[in-house]
């Protein structure tokens, strides 16, 4: 009998940490991996992403290089790494500068194009598989989206500028996660919203469930650091807040 409200407990703490339509909207998005039509839209934005980047890197080496040792000039690191001996040191610490940056402009990039290109392809398989009765109201916009998509790597970029140099501290660790974490909530749930939910409800579904909107953009941007997984990562992103907005928009039309 001692043993019931102990499960009860447990069971409490792991529904407030992860919520049930949460669970079910990553479930689904995993499902949804496997259909032959989405495979396609996986595999193009983070093909064209890392090309492109590969691409300016190679066009403008130099360039890059000197902002980076400009950046750190500025907060007193280059002068440090010019006495840094043996000096393939110094250069190794220059290279992960150069991956630092590399590595989320390649995955803002793959995420752009998804949420631009490939994100009416998917919100379309979702909704006829398992929201076909739920209607259009169009309360989103293309200036909406464009303008949400810039405020969301404008932030995500100043993140990352200014926490530049807590990553020679340790605590630049924590920095992806945060960024991640906010790049995916702001751009994904208008996008997951903005053809069947009115302006209104839009609105209503990103008070109601902040924090789940929050939750949802860290456990996807957690997989953009797992290797190969991150592959997937920004579709299966799409999907989750797909599945977990329209699921949303369904219940609170059935409520009111």
């Amino acid at each position: 009998m001692q043993i019931r409200p102990a499960n009860l407990t447990v069971n409490n703490i792991y529904s407030s940490l992860l919520p049930p339509e949460m669970t079910q909207a990553l479930i689904f998005a995993f499902r949804d991996l496997l259909q032959f039509k989405v495979l396609w839209i996986v595999i193009w934005p983070i093909l064209v992403a890392i090309l492109l980047w590969l691409l300016l890197g190679v066009a403008f080496w130099d360039t890059l290089s000197g902002w980076i040792a400009n950046s750190l000039g500025y907060i007193g690191i280059q002068e440090w790494l010019e006495g840094v001996e043996p000096r393939w040191v110094a250069n190794a610490i220059q290279a992960v500068m150069h991956m630092i940056l590399f590595v989320p402009l390649v995955f803002i990039t793959a995420l752009l194009i998804t949420a631009f290109f490939a994100m009416p392809a998917l919100i379309r398989i979702v909704a006829e598989r398992d929201h076909p009765q739920l209607k259009r109201e169009n309360g989103g916009s293309i200036v909406g989206n464009l303008l949400n998509a810039l405020l969301a790597v404008g932030v995500f970029l100043l993140i990352w500028a200014l926490t530049l140099p807590l990553w020679f501290i340790g605590i630049g660790m924590a920095v992806p996660f945060i960024a991640a974490t906010y790049l995916n909530q702001r751009m994904f749930r208008y996008d997951a919203l903005a053809e069947h939910a009115t302006h209104e409800e839009m609105m209503t579904l990103f008070k109601m469930h902040q924090s789940a909107w929050w939750g949802l953009g860290l456990l996807t941007g957690l997989l953009q650091f797992v290797p190969v997984l991150n592959l997937f990562a920004p579709v299966l992103t799409a999907l989750a807040f797909i599945h977990f907005g329209l699921s949303r928009l369904a219940n609170l039309r059935q409520v009111t």
